[in-house]
């Protein structure tokens, strides 16, 4: 167990070694296979000893051997999240098939959330790919064919109706074409119960956390909210905590149901 713990989690480092390629070219269109790795401002391919993910960059105190440029926090705090996020996939799924489609869910996740949250953007080479990815394994997996259709469905349509209604109300967008494709794939991935609590806990971290932002943004109510990286957040713990939390929500539909008398 912890041999397995261990080498799912060295996994999860050099996949998002992996990660940091994508996020970096996504939303530049390059290809994330070639060239080789590189300094983005002197052009130098990087030594192997430099891809080493975390000890490369704390030895190289964040910056490039040659021209001595900056290099990101965000490569080694993605390679730690994937690393953490591949672990916390072990102990909650175990070896099984499961496990192999939730990571890389939890993968498309990371890379999500970095992009929308630096560009604002959520590349269709991500979502579109995931919504026909996550509804084929489910013919074969939980949450099984027909929570994935109505969970892509409702995850797609139903925020575009609200995000419409909000456009003819106020006259401007409330959410992007991108968190509804983002949304369908979530829905597609892990069914039509975990796409709504999804929703729910990405809304409340937006009113939480963006709310406090445009508090102290000079530019108030015209700062653009990056939904996708709550999205994200949400998804990622409705994936990982998938029995607890689809338990939780069904005993709370059934205790509504009651209370309105419709059962």
């Amino acid at each position: 167990m912890i041999a397995a713990a261990v080498v799912l989690f060295g996994l999860g480092l050099v996949v998002g070694s992996f990660l940091n390629v994508c996020i970096y070219r996504l939303p530049r269109e390059e290809s994330i296979a070639w060239p080789a790795s590189h300094c983005t401002t002197c052009d130098r391919t990087l030594s192997w000893y430099e891809n080493v993910p975390i000890l490369s960059w704390a030895l190289l105190r964040g910056r490039c051997r040659t021209c001595g440029s900056r290099i990101s926090p965000r490569y080694p705090i993605v390679e730690l999240t994937t690393g953490a996020l591949f672990l916390a996939g072990y102990f909650a799924f175990g070896l099984t098939p499961l496990l192999a489609v939730r990571l890389l869910f939890a993968c498309a996740m990371v890379v999500l959330f970095a992009i929308d949250l630096e560009h604002q953007i959520l590349p269709n080479e991500i979502t579109l790919p995931g919504i026909v990815i996550g509804f084929l394994f489910s013919l074969a997996l939980p949450p099984g064919w027909t929570s994935s259709l109505i969970g892509l469905l409702v995850g797609g349509l139903f925020p575009f109706l609200i995000a419409e209604a909000y456009l003819r109300i106020r006259g401007r967008e409330g959410m992007g074409m991108g968190d509804f494709k983002m949304l369908a794939m979530v829905g597609a991935f892990l069914g039509w119960p975990l796409v709504w609590v999804t929703l729910i806990l990405a809304c409340i971290l937006g009113v939480v956390i963006g709310g406090g932002a445009l508090l102290i943004s000079r530019r108030g109510m015209g700062t653009r909210i990056p939904f996708g990286t709550f999205i994200a957040v949400a998804a990622l713990t409705a994936a990982l905590a998938s029995e607890p939390v689809r338990d939780a929500y069904e005993h709370a539909v059934q205790a509504y149901l009651t209370w309105a008398g419709l059962t």
